[in-house]
């Protein structure tokens, strides 16, 4: 359990971070000044939950369809054997932003991020076309915003 992995200030750090974080000169000194930190104690802790796979990134969150950009999640069926190959050749392109490995049928997912939607098109049919297997884009039909708060 997460929980059980976090003190009640790396808690409180989770949950302020996702309230936004300051534009300013100095954000990572007034997010600690907030949490009664200092900004080194605080930069730490957040290297510390990356790294511990407790946060898997930290870093904004970009509304790309707002700019004319597309983000299209996407998934593959591909043989057992033949996943590392696929995967190396996935991340390969410039529009992928990560991938990753499922127990599922559909075992290989990954996200594109382009410039428009006919550059993410052309990049799905590109993958396919260098992996030899069928991509399946997941085209987002309605967005959901999960806010995670944990008890301090």
């Amino acid at each position: 359990m997460v929980e059980a992995m976090l003190d009640a200030q790396d808690r409180a750090i989770v949950n302020r971070l996702q309230d936004g974080f300051p534009i300013c000169e100095q954000p990572f000194a007034a997010a600690a000044r907030e949490l009664g930190l200092t900004e080194q104690a605080l930069i730490e802790r957040l290297q510390r939950l990356l790294r511990e796979g407790v946060l898997t990134r930290f870093g904004p969150l970009y509304q790309i369809e707002r700019a004319g950009g597309a983000f299209v999640l996407a998934a593959m069926e591909v043989a057992p054997e033949d996943v590392e190959r696929v995967a190396a050749i996935v991340n390969r392109f410039d529009e992928v932003a990560h991938n990753y490995e499922r127990a599922h049928r559909l075992n290989l997912w990954f996200v594109v991020a382009a410039a428009s939607q006919r550059e993410a098109d052309e990049a799905l049919a590109r993958i396919e076309a260098e992996t030899g297997y069928p991509v399946y884009a997941m085209p987002k039909l309605k967005q959901y915003f999960l806010d995670l708060r944990l008890p301090v």
